[in-house]
């Protein structure tokens, strides 16, 4: 449907919904509960230029309206993903959208560099926030300067639709947002989990082999929602939210807070169907408030 539609810089979705990166696999663990095709597009696990083994078992756990997660970006690297994952997605009627990870930024432009020759991935999704790993990732999306050198690097080798994803464990996100702005992004991710940490009473260790954690699910969302308004206010390029959208409402509250599409991450765990229906209640909530298009409600909190 045409009124659903939005465009993230010059790539154009067929909904705003779509999947966040570490929730997804790659979307074809996902193809046996729902038609891929009806998404707006799929945010694919985070890729790096090596394989990385990830961290130590334990590595989830879960909290009261959330989980914990230090996978650590276990993936087999983006040759691996060239040569054998994409093959088998690429045909899917939806997007393909990689997220890209680098201890250092010399690995973030070798690997968007080998997936800037693939077709059918329109865009990259650049992981500048990923509070589990031991080097790179997050340190990169605490400062601006950080941020902004990184996402010079990828924009000088990139051509395509290129998106940041930022850290919420900073004390002002719209700093970094205009950083990665001034640099040529074409959109801002936000907010990608939090810092945290779960501990066994009986065992006095952490549940954790990692000892700290990245937070999500529906208890970061009113922190996710903040940050989402306050970069909307600060910045001029589309902003895709996530943070603990578990259902419809929970997705038009991210668009009047001003993203443009979103992702549902944690809750894909919970109901694989949940992109499905959420789609389809958007869809619902036009239809209720007689609005004609999804842009009439982007950024229109009334506040």
């Amino acid at each position: 449907m045409d009124r659903l539609k939005v465009n993230i810089g010059n790539l154009e979705l067929q909904n705003p919904v779509t999947t966040a990166s570490g929730t997804f696999g790659y979307g074809t663990e996902y193809a046996d509960f729902i038609d891929l095709n009806r998404l707006g597009g799929i945010f694919v696990k985070g890729t790096t230029l090596e394989p990385r083994q990830g961290n130590n078992y334990p590595r989830m756990a879960e909290t009261p309206a959330g989980m914990l997660n230090a996978v650590g970006l276990q993936n087999k690297g983006v040759d691996y993903f060239a040569e054998h994952i994409y093959p088998t997605i690429k045909e899917y009627n939806t997007h393909i959208v990689v997220n890209v990870s680098g201890s250092k930024i010399d690995d973030y432009v070798k690997c968007t560099e080998r997936l800037a020759d693939l077709d059918k991935v329109p865009a990259i999704e650049v992981n500048i926030s990923c509070p589990n790993i031991k080097e790179g990732g997050m340190a990169f999306g605490t400062s601006c300067a950080s941020a902004a050198e990184v996402t010079r690097a990828v924009r000088k080798v990139y051509p395509k639709t290129l998106i940041v994803k930022l850290s919420p464990n900073v004390t002002d996100v719209t700093e970094i947002a205009r950083a990665i702005e001034d640099e040529g992004a074409d959109s801002v991710s936000l907010v990608n989990t939090f810092l945290g940490m779960a501990i066994d009473a009986e065992t006095r260790r952490p549940k954790l082999s990692t000892v700290t954690g990245g937070l999500s699910g529906p208890c970061i969302k009113p922190i996710a929602l903040r940050m989402v308004w306050q970069v909307y206010n600060a910045v001029k390029i589309p902003i895709i939210g996530m943070g603990g959208i578990s259902n419809t409402a929970d997705a038009i509250e991210f668009i009047l807070a001003g993203s443009t599409a979103i992702q549902i991450g944690t809750y894909n765990f919970i109901d694989p169907a949940i992109s499905m229906k959420v789609i389809d209640g958007i869809a619902d909530y036009l239809d209720r408030h007689n609005l004609k298009s999804i842009s009439e409600i982007i950024g229109k909190l009334d506040a």
